[in-house]
């Protein structure tokens, strides 16, 4: 009984933190947000027809999806798969931050028992995100905002879990090769989503994103067991082989990503961009013009994801390579957590766009960190590069958290759901006559 009746109080107390409400003492409606709302009401009816749709299972998940099975039948029905997200969210971002604040510069040696905690809870992380989805079908409580809760949290995960195995392995004593990993990492996370919102369909491959996770734990345990110094006593042509071995499974994901983004039909065959673009001005006999036009307007749909990420990307490869204060170097945890929650923020907006089959847009207030850095630095430095640094890395983690904020409330509010529960809101007639 009590679990029920908090979930409307968290709800409130979520509104305010995302929101901020009109003063009622001025005679304002209390319940109407300052903010003007992110998603557009064309937005929310098109989510109502969302349908979540996967294809392809990867060789290690094969074998998890036995353990993950047993374990969602011991979960009591009331239990949320947003709960279950969330709580694997959540042991995964304290078990990171606490390995990079013991190695922020991914040089250190952090205590056995860190790397270990990273290790379990990393493990947990995974079954919790493959348990949820699970749970929903087992309750019957699936919704488009499992999907965005699923895999919005996992896209800010990717980045926690990148940056904690490179301090695993130390690999701040080769900055090029860190550098190089982490943003490889991002981009191919992000390209698999990019090329959801063309098709409309998630392809998971052979080796795939819980080979990567599963690759995270082993590091971590071996880290905890023979120590981070483990990694750099192998001969030089094994670490080259692991190297291009991570690189080519790396390019062969995104040659087969890219494959379909360049190739599948804008609004056809269960594609997410949405509306569909008129076909017309395609046909023989239309002005050359007018077919030119809607040719531009198809490829702008399918590649205006493109910008978002590599705008991040081409900055922290520009001040990677002039800042004359080093940063990177001297701070590359913290450079790689603000341009990775950066990509995070545009990586949620990717599948915002997707469950709700509108068209991604090329700019984003998560550039504004990225952006600010830069000019920070052709500015000729009147601050710290290292303050300005933590500056931006503030305001991006906080534009990420208040996004997701409020994504989730409105979503929630025009599905008439609650996020952390499976049963169903008050309908909004008793909510403004007070019943309850």
């Amino acid at each position: 009984m009590y679990r029920w009746s908090v979930q409307p109080l968290l709800e409130k107390i979520t509104l305010y933190i995302c929101y901020g409400f009109k003063s009622s003492s001025a005679g304002q409606n209390p319940q109407h947000p300052v903010m003007a709302p992110v998603l557009s009401e064309a937005q929310l009816k098109r989510l109502e027809d969302h349908k979540y749709s996967v294809s392809g299972v990867s060789v290690t998940e094969r074998v998890l999806q036995v353990l993950w099975s047993w374990l969602v039948e011991k979960l009591p029905m009331w239990v949320a798969p947003n709960l279950l997200t969330m709580a694997g969210f959540v042991i995964n971002v304290v078990t990171s931050l606490l390995l990079i604040c013991y190695a922020p510069t991914a040089k250190e040696e952090a205590p056995v028992w860190v790397y270990m905690s990273c290790a379990v809870g990393w493990f947990l992380y995974q079954c919790l995100d493959g348990m949820d989805g699970k749970q929903a079908r087992r309750t019957g409580s699936s919704t488009p905002l499992g999907e965005l809760f699923d895999h919005g949290s996992d896209a800010i995960s990717t980045v926690l879990i990148s940056v904690a195995t490179a301090c695993a392995m130390k690999l701040g004593q080769t900055p090029d090769l860190l550098f190089f990993m982490i943003f490889l990492t991002s981009f191919v996370f992000y390209c698999t989503h990019w090329e959801t919102y063309v098709s409309g369909t998630m392809e998971c491959k052979f080796i795939d994103v819980v080979e990567a996770q599963g690759f995270s734990v082993v590091v971590q345990a071996l880290s905890a067991l023979l120590g981070p110094s483990f990694w750099y006593q192998f001969p030089r042509p094994v670490v080259l082989a692991a190297f291009f071995t991570i690189v080519g499974a790396s390019l062969w994901k995104l040659w087969s990503n890219f494959s379909t983004i360049l190739t599948e039909k804008v609004g056809n065959n269960g594609a997410s961009t949405a509306p569909p673009v008129e076909r017309p001005a395609l046909q023989v006999g239309n002005p050359v013009a007018t077919r030119w036009r809607g040719l531009i307007k198809i490829v702008s749909r399918v590649l205006s994801p493109g910008f978002a990420i590599l705008f991040p990307i081409c900055v922290a490869c520009i001040i990677y390579g002039t800042s004359s204060s080093h940063l990177f170097l001297d701070h590359p945890c913290l450079f790689l957590l603000m341009f990775g929650l950066a990509i995070a923020k545009v990586n949620n907006k990717l599948i915002v766009a997707h469950i709700t089959k509108s068209e991604m847009t090329m700019l984003d207030s998560s550039m504004i960190g990225p952006g600010v850095l830069i000019l920070s630095q052709c500015c000729g430095g009147f601050v710290s590069e290292h303050i300005v640094l933590w500056a931006c890395s503030i305001f991006v983690t906080v534009d990420l958290v208040l996004y997701c904020c409020l994504v989730c409330s409105e979503i929630c509010d025009h599905l008439d759901i609650y996020c952390f529960s499976i049963t169903s809101k008050p309908s909004q007639g008793r909510r403004e006559s007070g019943t309850f």
